[in-house]
């Protein structure tokens, strides 16, 4: 085994788009640890969502092997992680197995929100910072800003900053040789007590739970019997190896090291990321810090199209959980759509994210409810309430009502602060500060309702600003707000799975909004289709699908008037013993078109 200061630990963080996979894969081919003809782009993004989509969700570790101008061989281990603020508890895990972070910057676009929070994150866990400059090859790169705002922004020595092209593989060389040399080996005793710390796992068909740990102390090796401390469950190691693309089984893994192990594990819920591991014959005095514990903000509902597949989508739920740590979820019921989970995400596209892994990697057709957030509601004569779910408002008396709020960070090119301002200021955003961070661009500090945040702001913040504003956010506090449920009806009939929790003065517009929506979805009948938006009693939107009618005059060519009357009196007549009968079916896009929020203003 390598000597533990031949190893290095590191993760290779930074902003949406700054070039993270890029660079991941001209680090793995300057290492030639997979053949030329079957390296293709962005080989750490699995998932055949992330190559569409051109984004990281799952952080994926490698092991390549590197040969140092000092002579020595050495071993590094790298984490290349998501960039999106909805995935920034996956970057958590990753830099608590690491002891050095390369901070990735664009050389066109600067420092970013995710830029700065990523690297504060890295400092909590005293980790060595290299930043690293990327696509200097551009036309427009900007290097010596790029300097200047490493130093102004991110208070680090901009001489330290590496210049490379994750594209062209330029000062891939130099890069390589500062990680050796600018990032500390890892700290541990091989003859101490096992202590690993679960940072990742996934699920096999074949393997079942595989466990992807960092080992802090100790040695561990195929026919180990372990312990999971958090849980107190036991089990034989069966293999263990390192990550090279795909799993290359090793002796045993031992302090330093970042690997994965397989113990026969067959449920799913028995693995907790962020327990420690040691062994039983030889136990460990107290488990590792862990992770903090993660606290959702948005909140759905799914449910099977067909309630016969319940039992399929909570097995598939299970695995995505093992896989997805950030997901919560617990057993729902609605009178519409049947059983079904209540979930919590991270954010919106994590939501999406999870939709779509649901629909792909497990074959479910799944309906999703309005995203919430969770509010606290006073009753006149009862305790505060947690509420995130409309079909859990009290009804009554309502004495008090408070939204979570959020600190919102913007940094923006100066030409485009206007509308941003403006959107801000639609969205009930009150501004706290607002400074130049050099001649062309600006940081705004908005304190702001995260519901608010929910649906399109993050779409028009991007198509306001041409792409070029970036956007990070942190939860602070409780305030109170006016807030009503509004219920979706359809011919009278409230459909449960569409109510929405709202800002009053907002109600009228997102009714509005709902019903137009439906009205695009919802086939037309032989009679007409109400669809309303009510506040309790109240009534405050509606629109109307109009029936389908039958030509029965199509026979009559020219003859008396009261003759064409008489015809569609009876076709009225047949239809209103049609409405009385006729239930309406929602198909799945008309709860999906109400998730997805409308551009308004032709924006």
């Amino acid at each position: 085994m390598t000597d533990l200061k031949y190893k290095r630990n590191f993760c290779i963080t930074a902003h949406i788009d700054h070039g993270k996979s890029t660079l991941a894969d001209r680090l793995i081919q300057r290492a030639k640890i997979i053949e030329d003809r079957q390296m293709k782009d962005q080989i750490l993004d699995s998932m055949d969502i992330e190559r569409e989509r051109g984004i990281t969700i799952k952080s994926q570790a490698v092991t390549i092997p590197y040969h140092a101008k000092d002579g020595h061989d050495y071993e590094l281990n790298f984490v290349d992680t998501p960039g999106h603020v909805d995935f920034s508890y996956e970057v958590s895990r990753a830099i608590a197995s690491c002891e050095g972070a390369l901070l990735l910057i664009d050389a066109t676009q600067g420092v970013e929100s995710q830029t700065v929070s990523n690297m504060y994150m890295a400092l909590e866990h005293d980790l060595a910072i290299v930043p690293v400059i990327n696509k200097i090859d551009l036309a427009s790169a900007d290097v010596d800003g790029a300097k200047k705002q490493i130093e102004h922004d991110l208070g680090l020595d901009a001489d330290d900053a590496m210049l490379v092209s994750a594209k062209t593989g330029a000062g891939i060389d130099d890069l390589m040789e500062a990680i050796v040399t600018k990032f500390p080996p890892p700290q541990g005793d091989v003859q101490a007590p096992l202590k690993a710390l679960i940072f990742d796992c996934h699920y096999d068909e074949y393997r079942g739970v595989i466990v992807h740990i960092r080992v802090m102390d100790g040695r561990v090796k195929a026919g180990d019997v372990i312990r999971f401390m958090g849980r107190n469950t036991e089990y034989k190691v069966e293999q263990t190896g390192i990550f090279k693309i795909k799993f290359e089984e090793t002796s045993c893994l031992e302090a330093g090291d970042v690997g994965y192990l397989i113990a026969g594990i067959k449920t799913v819920s028995d693995v907790r990321v962020g327990d420690t591991i040691t062994t039983v014959a030889k136990p460990a005095a107290e488990p590792l810090q862990g992770f903090k514990e993660v606290k959702p903000v948005v909140f759905s509902s799914i449910y099977p199209i067909d309630s016969n597949d319940y039992e399929e989508l909570k097995e598939s739920m299970e695995k995505l959980k093992l896989n997805d740590a950030s997901l919560v979820y617990e057993k729902d019921n609605s009178l519409a759509l049947g059983n079904g989970f209540r979930c919590g995400f991270l954010g919106l596209l994590h939501l999406e994210i999870i939709q779509e892994r649901l629909e792909r990697d497990f074959d479910q057709v799944v309906i999703f409810t309005a995203p919430s957030v969770k509010y606290k509601v006073t009753q006149q004569g009862h305790d505060m309430i947690f509420v995130d779910n409309p079909a859990d408002y009290p009804g009554g008396k309502i004495e008090s009502s408070e939204e979570p709020y959020i600190d919102a960070s913007i940094i923006t090119p100066a030409e485009y602060l206007g509308p941003i301002m403006e959107l801000c200021r639609m969205k009930r955003g009150t501004q706290k500060n607002m400074q130049y961070l050099d001649e062309k661009r600006v940081e705004l500090t908005y304190d702001m309702p995260l519901a608010e945040v929910l649906f399109d702001f993050y779409d028009k913040l991007k198509s306001y600003s041409r792409g070029y504003a970036s956007f990070d956010y942190e939860l602070t506090d409780y305030r109170a707000t006016d807030l009503v449920k509004i219920d979706i009806l359809i011919n009278s009939k409230p459909v449960d799975a569409l109510a929405q929790l709202c800002f009053r003065q907002n109600a009228v517009e997102r009714a509005k909004t709902v019903c137009e929506r439906l009205k695009g979805e919802i086939a037309r009948q032989q009679f007409k289709i109400a669809i309303q938006g009510a506040i309790g009693s109240q009534i405050i939107a509606r629109e109307t699908v109009n029936p389908v009618r039958k030509d029965v005059l199509a026979k009559c060519y020219g003859g008396d008037v009261t003759r064409k009357r008489k015809l569609l009196e009876k076709q009225k007549a047949g239809k209103k013993r049609m409405f009385l009968a006729g239930d309406v079916e929602l198909p799945q896009s008309a709860f999906l078109a109400v998730l997805k929020e409308k551009e308004s203003n032709g924006q």
